[in-house]
């Protein structure tokens, strides 16, 4: 049965190599899946799905306005055996209700995966919707920057100084981000984070 599933985790959890990784189970089976990502996400070039550990292959990148029920729905070729997305947290409410179409009406599995929450610890509204309707949810974890803890969210930062106001999203990696346990994103030690 197809089910809506949202694998999630602050930054440098390991959600971009999870997804290739099951991309690549399905192919091994001989299996096509529809690998998407939001056109936002322009770190490693649009389209693109990168980990840090280097490992990358091309997707199919997505605007805020793409309609995915209508996209796979009338896709070409074979129908997919499942749909991935990553940085999932950029969808629109809507775009994720139409992802849940996709699972209930055309019985394609979708795995979304992202972040839950921006560095100030506000949900996005795709993680937020997915929140709401996804069949099953998955923390992924990794340990914070400071203490070793396990790391809930992510400290943006510039010039080595700790960054709690600006807009939700600004696109980085390990040049502006750092996974943070709740304490130390209130209490960074300063002298460790990178100039």
């Amino acid at each position: 049965m197809a089910q809506l599933y949202f694998e999630y985790g602050a930054m440098g959890s390991g959600k971009s190599i999870e997804i290739l990784k099951v991309a690549h189970n399905y192919e091994s089976q001989g299996k096509r899946v529809l690998l998407l990502t939001p056109l936002i996400d322009d770190r490693f070039g649009q389209g693109m799905v990168a980990s840090r550990i280097g490992l990358k292959r091309p997707a199919q990148a997505i605007s805020e306005q793409t309609d995915l029920y209508a996209m796979i729905e009338n896709g070409q070729g074979e129908k997919p055996a499942a749909v991935l997305i990553d940085e999932a947290q950029f969808l629109t409410p809507t775009q994720v209700d139409q992802l849940a179409l996709v699972v209930d009406d055309l019985a394609i599995p979708v795995m979304a995966f992202g972040l839950k929450q921006d560095a100030f610890n506000t949900l996005f509204a795709g993680s937020k919707r997915l929140l709401e309707v996804a069949d099953k949810l998955e923390e992924m974890k990794t340990i914070c920057s400071f203490c070793g803890k396990k790391a809930t969210t992510q400290l943006r930062f510039a010039d080595g100084q700790p960054q709690y106001t600006g807009a939700q999203v600004q696109i980085g990696g390990d040049e502006a981000y750092l996974p943070t346990c709740r304490y130390h994103w209130h209490h960074p030690i300063l002298t460790m984070i990178p100039q």
